[in-house]
């Protein structure tokens, strides 16, 4: 797996931020429409095995519906695998006599996952590439390469979801994975450095997770409150 991040690795000229910034015309190395299945595969393990090579050669911008057929592919993937553990599960759990409602009940969150998981794949890539371009405004400023590379970095750190459907230990490879391809991918399309890329990526996740810390012990006060009635 190449993380090396030495100017003299690449044939781009050096940015202020100490790494090499390519031409947007990117290396051609990046997932297509006209290359659906053999593109997707070699797109997936560029991201896994050499994740800074890859982030530091897509394109800057030109095409925002590349990233996002590759991210939402991702998404299905995963819902897919997700709804067959579920199907196969599901009786496995259920009463006497409510194994039929039970895998009735698999196939109906299949198709739901099918049809939601791309939808709200899509939702999310735009909210997230927005609140870490908005981030990227402010602290890499002027040198940045626009919302669109910050939406390919998103997009292409979707790659993600493909272990995310695991149980127990799937979410939390993938959250801990995707955060360390978002540093690496905005650091790599905006010519930073790696400190300002984790300060533009480990600003929201903090956000988020202090929410979460305010919501769940709120949610814990109120129903404490409603057990004492």
């Amino acid at each position: 797996m190449d993380f090396n991040t030495g100017p003299g690795s690449g044939s781009s000229s050096p940015t202020p931020g100490g790494g090499p910034r390519p031409a947007s015309g990117g290396t051609g190395g990046e997932f297509t429409l006209q290359d659906p299945v053999g593109s997707f595969v070699r797109t997936v393990v560029a991201v896994v095995t050499q994740p800074v090579p890859f982030f530091r050669g897509i394109a800057r911008q030109g095409n925002f519906v590349n990233p996002l057929v590759f991210a939402l592919i991702c998404a299905l993937i995963s819902a897919l695998l997700s709804g067959i553990l579920g199907l196969i599960f599901a009786p496995l759990f259920a009463g006497p006599g409510d194994t039929g409602e039970a895998f009735a009940g698999g196939v109906g969150g299949l198709v739901g996952a099918l049809i939601l998981s791309p939808i709200l794949t899509a939702i999310g890539l735009v909210i997230a590439a927005g609140i870490f371009h908005l981030l990227v405004l402010i602290f890499v400023r002027p040198s940045n390469m626009g919302f669109e590379a910050t939406f390919r970095v998103a997009s292409y750190a979707q790659v993600t979801q493909l272990v995310s459907w695991i149980p127990v230990i799937g979410s939390i490879i993938a959250a801990v994975w995707a955060i360390v391809l978002y540093i690496f991918g905005i650091r790599e399309v905006h010519g930073t450095t790696t400190g300002t890329a984790a300060l533009v990526v480990l600003i929201p996740v903090a956000v988020f997770l202090i929410l979460l810390v305010v919501l769940g012990g709120a949610l814990l006060f109120l129903l404490g409150n409603q057990q004492q009635f």
